[in-house]
Order: C-alpha cells, then structure tokens, then sequence
C-alpha cells in the first residue's frame, strides 16, 4: 500500500514537471487559442445548424443504419465540427512546423473523435442513466489512452486492495466488473425483449404461460450475465458464498414479503388461476388483468385507475374470476309491475327486449321469471348471457331503458310507494292540553 502510494506521488510529480515545461513554450499559446477559437466556432455552427435541420423529417427515405448516423452527427455537431476543426489545423501545423507544437491540438482532435464514437455507440441505448454513466467512463478511458496515462492508471487503481475472504479486491477490479455487469446486462436485456416479443406473438400459448415464460428467461439471462461479468474479471464464485449467505439471512429475515409475491406470482402463472385478460373481482377492486408482474399484477378498473395488487393477496384471498373457464356470462335484472298488468306479456316483452340486444347470445334465449307477489306490486328476474363480461353495467343500461320503453308503449306500470291519509268526522281530534304549575 505504502508502496503504491509513492510510486503514486512520483508519477503526479513527473506529470506536473511535464505540463510545467509545456505551458512554458510559447506555442502552448497558440494551440490554446486555436482551441478556444475552434470551440467558438463550434458552437455557432451548432446553433446554425440546429436551427435549420428538423431531426423528425432528417432522412426520411435513407436507410436505417444512415439516417441514425445522421442524426446522431446533427445532435453532436459542435463535437462533430469542432473535430474537423482540429484535425485540419493538426495537419497545417504538422507540415508548418514541428509536430511537437501542435501536441495539444492533437490530443484534442482525438478526444473529440472518442466523444463522437461513444455518442454513436450509446445511441442505440434508451436508458439515459446508463447513456451517461457508459459515455463518461469510456471517455475518461479513452482520454487516458491519447494521453498515454491507461497503463499508469490501471497500475495505481490495482496497487490498492483489500482481501475478503480470500478474495483481493481492487478499484480496477470493481470497474472492470461494473463495466462488464452494465454490457452484460444490457445485452441480455436487449435479447430477453427480444424473446419476449416472439413469445407474445405465438398464438399457440396461453397469456399465462407466455407471461411465464418471459419471466424464466429473464432471470436465467440476468443470472447468466453476473457470472460471466464476474467470471470475466477472475472473480472466483466460490469466493462469494460468504456474501450469498449473508445475502439468504437477509432474504429470510427482511424480505419475505418480496420473496412471497415472487413465488406466489410464479403459483398463479403455473396454476393459470387468472390471467391476463380476465376479469376478476378481488376485496372491493373489480377490473380486467392488463399486466402480471414478478411482485403484483396490474389490474385496470375501466374508468382510468389501475389497481397494483400483490401476488400474495390473489393466492391468499378469494378472487372471483369472471372468465376463469369460460367468458359467457349471465347477467340478472331485476325488475317490478303493478297488478294491473299481465305477467305473461310482461315476460314476453322483456324476453323480446333483452334478445334484441346487439351483445345477446343468439344461442341461448332469455329468461323471465315472476319471483314474488309483493306489496307494491309483482316482482320480476330478467336473465340473458352475453359472450363477454366487459361492459357489462352498459348492457344492463341499455336493456333496463328499452324494457322502460316497451312497457310506456304497452301501458305497463313500474310500482312506486304511495301513502293515503284518511280523516274521520271531517276533523283531527284535539287533544286535551295539560297545564303544570310550578
């Protein structure tokens, strides 16, 4: 450590010296302001050329790969310009005078080239975190190497380590292997998108078994790409057990409940117990599965609310799945007469109103039932199917209005309460009034 320290001290010494003797020639200047120049100009072409140039419309008829490259050129011009720039006053003075003097533009004409390919690179990723943590460490990398610093760097970052369990981690170690974890995992990511959206389009496979299958390739890809990231670096996984038990106490202790959304959201997806799609009523929630994921599953209300419900909850509460083996579905209204009607037209025409419904199951006949002789007057239960239970509460609208509509047409009365006061004598009897003294 202490002789990692010094050799670190020495080398920072020896870079000062170097930048000492290098702002002292004149020429240093002159780079320097050939730079700040070549920046100014940079910036106005960006300008220009942003004002002028719509992203959206750029290369519409080019191919793919072409018009990405474009565009990618026109969001990074003042990089783009302010390379041309120094690349075209590194050859000037590299045939004017020595190429010594124009190090600095040099060094800079290849940084910005780096910045230029890493923009390109990092392009095709939608994680803008990730855009930038890769951008900046690549260029510092890359910036190191025109520099001809890396192998200094790599030396110091590795001189500093400490031993965990018979494994020596280093800072270079733990960079290596964060670089590799980001690559890996945004590879895998790319291809378990990938698989995922072959499996959505087999027809031959349940949403459940889809869902499942998504879910198993996930983890096996993400798994995979921390043992490769680590086997990578030289990262011994045997090494690494005293982690992965520390790692099953605190899955046991303080995360159950994850644990237990996780494995029962893999129980609904074998059982096939609901599924994307389905309607189903769980407590006082009601909607149909829009999404299934590892630790809740989405269920969308129809008026613009989503319900996140655990997985534990479905696998431990009662859920009622309106298409669990069927999508059919009876719908019930109840409805009143007065006895002044005829029960029989009565079931008739509701009968022709509810099978005239443009979402009536042609193959199954409605029903109407008288149920109750009552006090206001006769009770009636109407029941139809329908092929799907979305939109039901609509459907029992519409025919409840055309049921209203053919009994205004045939004069049938709905029963309504009413009261009748009747008075004897033509007068209320007055009652005597008590007086008490104090």
């Amino acid at each position: 450590m202490d002789m990692g320290l010094k050799d670190l001290l020495e080398s920072i010494q020896m870079a000062a010296r170097q930048v000492g003797a290098e702002i002292a020639s004149p020429w240093f200047y002159l780079q320097f302001g050939i730079i700040l120049a070549a920046a100014g100009i940079a910036y106005a072409a960006d300008t220009a050329i942003h004002a002028r140039v719509e992203l959206s419309s750029l290369g519409m008829r080019w191919p793919l790969p072409l018009r990405h490259f474009a565009r990618v050129m026109v969001k990074s011009a003042s990089t783009a310009v302010f390379a041309v720039l120094m690349i075209v006053s590194r050859i000037v003075m590299y045939h004017a005078t020595w190429p010594s003097r124009s190090y600095l533009i040099a060094v800079s004409a290849k940084l910005a080239l780096a910045w230029l390919v890493i923009r390109l690179v990092t392009s095709v990723i939608d994680n803008a975190f990730i855009v930038k943590l890769v951008s900046i460490t690549a260029w510092l990398v890359a910036a190191l190497s025109i520099i001809g610093q890396l192998d200094w760097a790599a030396e110091t970052l590795d001189s500093f380590a400490i031993d965990v369990g018979g494994l020596r981690l280093t800072p270079l170690l733990l960079i290596k292997a964060g670089a590799l974890l980001i690559v890996t995992l945004w590879a895998t990511n790319m291809a378990s998108n990938f698989a995922e959206s072959r499996i959505n389009r087999a027809t031959d496979l349940t949403p459940s078994i889809q869902v499942l299958l998504v879910k198993i390739i996930r983890i096996g890809l993400m798994v995979m790409a921390i043992v490769i990231a680590l086997g990578a670096v030289g990262i011994n996984l045997a090494a690494l057990a005293v982690f992965t038990g520390a790692a099953g106490v605190g899955i046991g202790l303080g995360l159950q409940k994850i644990v237990a959304n996780f494995i029962s959201g893999l129980i609904l997806l074998v059982d096939k117990s609901v599924k994307p799609g389905d309607l189903v009523t769980i407590g006082d929630n009601s909607g149909k599965i829009s999404a299934m994921k590892t630790r809740y599953i989405s269920v969308a209300a129809g008026d613009g609310r989503e319900f996140l419900i655990p997985n534990e909850d479905l696998v431990t509460q009662k859920v009622t799945n309106w298409t669990y083996t069927d999508k059919n579905t009876l719908v019930k209204i109840a409805f009143s007469t007065n006895y002044d009607a005829d029960p029989r037209q009565v079931c008739k025409l509701a009968i022709e109103t509810a099978g005239a419904h443009p979402r009536a199951t042609k193959g199954k006949t409605p029903n109407c039932i008288l149920t109750e002789f009552a006090e206001a007057g006769m009770k009636f239960s109407l029941t139809f199917w329908i092929a799907d239970p979305d939109g039901m509460d609509n459907v029992k609208s519409d025919v409840m209005l055309s049921l209203w509509d053919a009994f205004k047409a045939n004069g049938i009365r709905v029963p309504y309460p009413v009261r009748e006061l009747r008075v004897r004598g033509g007068a209320l009897p007055v009652e005597s009034v008590v007086e008490v003294s104090s």
